[in-house]
């Protein structure tokens, strides 16, 4: 089959202006589209200009970059809009037998929906209204846009229970079928032996709140029988330098290494030799992180603001709850070994070939 993804806005912009990246060869979504490329399909992704990155790059699969409009009122970052990539749809859509769409609200996901809707799979990530402008936007879109004009696709994909409960409320042909973002396993080793660590890996930024898992370390820290294992922080960001103050405040100086930017290798080397991988997150729904900690054989400890909580806690692949604290650090080493083996056995499920799989019985089920 031939598949069209659209999905514009590649990775998430702290801001309004989109930082520069030298591959989108490691997005979600890149490695999506690989799942439907190893299971024989042709696939197209269709991205905006603006995230176009800043080195020549050869891609396994087509890639079109399409230019945006209107960018002072439809942010790239946020809502863009491109009539590049409205014209492309008109002129080519009978090339494609699925087309498959980021988001309900997305103006990307409207040109689908009213040019081949019959081919259109809208691929839902959000769980509840986009905040900007009182969520105003976001609710007439839904309210209006979505119940009016969009109504017709093939159906809606959830990519969480939450996802699922909050679209369900505007469109019809919602499937009770979850399909999160698959990754290639085949890059990730696991392991069941674990060294004296845990590990947290993301952007040193505010949103990820790294802070949070320093302070729940520190009273991890004064436990007795557990105060040699070390917290391994790997990352680049602008509040590394407070965080290195705030280890050192807490007097985890000797505990804490800060490792940087590690390459992929090296990190799954971190990763599968940890007893758990460490989520504090404030606001990221779909964290990439989390599947390849799954996949390396290592435990999650998250809270339940990313969208994985609800397979983590039904899978028994780690400890999903808000405000968790040493307690539960305590916890996930305590029961290190059940937890590895059943995040060994769910690797197969987080494959893009696997999520591939889901997208085209999903397809074909709603004939």
């Amino acid at each position: 089959m031939k598949i069209l993804i659209i999905n514009g806005i590649l990775y998430t912009s702290e801001t309004d202006a989109i930082p520069h990246v030298k591959t989108i060869k490691d997005t979600m979504i890149y490695g999506m589209c690989l799942g439907f490329q190893l299971l024989g399909h042709s696939v197209t992704l269709a991205a905006l200009e603006d995230y176009r990155p800043t080195e020549k790059e050869q891609y396994d699969f087509e890639v079109i970059f399409f230019k945006s409009d209107y960018k002072k009122v439809c942010k790239p970052s946020v809502l863009p809009y491109s009539s590049e990539m409205k014209r492309f749809l008109k002129k080519h859509n009978s090339d494609f037998d699925i087309v498959i769409s980021s988001e309900v609200f997305q103006f990307q996901s409207l040109y689908a929906a009213r040019i081949c809707p019959q081919k259109t799979i809208i691929w839902q990530e959000l769980t509840a209204h986009q905040s900007k402008f009182h969520k105003i936007p976001s609710k007439l879109w839904y309210n209006v846009v979505a119940r009016l004009f969009m109504r017709n696709v093939r159906c809606v994909v959830p990519r969480s229970r939450k996802a699922y409960d909050f679209v369900r409320q505007f469109m019809p042909h919602v499937t009770a079928t979850i399909i999160d973002h698959g990754i290639n396993i085949d890059k990730f080793k696991y392991s069941s032996e674990k060294k004296r660590q845990i590990i947290s890996s993301s952007q040193l930024i505010y949103r990820k709140n790294v802070d949070g898992i320093i302070r729940k370390f520190a009273k991890f820290h004064k436990i007795k029988g557990y105060e040699d294992i070390r917290l391994i922080i790997a990352g680049r960001g602008e509040e590394e330098n407070n965080l290195k103050a705030l280890t050192a405040e807490l007097g985890l100086q000797d505990y804490v290494d800060f490792v940087g930017f590690l390459p992929q290798a090296k990190l799954n080397e971190c990763i599968r030799n940890s007893y758990a991988f460490l989520v504090n997150t404030r606001k990221d729904l779909n964290m990439v992180s989390i599947p390849e900690a799954i996949v390396s054989g290592t435990p999650i400890l998250t809270n339940l603001q990313p969208a994985s909580a609800d397979y983590i806690t039904a899978n028994s692949l780690g400890i999903a709850k808000d405000n968790w604290d040493e307690r539960d650090m305590k916890a996930i080493i305590d029961d290190n070994m059940r937890f590895v083996k059943n995040c060994v056995a769910y690797r197969e499920k987080l494959t893009n070939v696997f999520s591939a799989k889901l997208f085209i019985d999903e397809f074909q089920n709603k004939k």
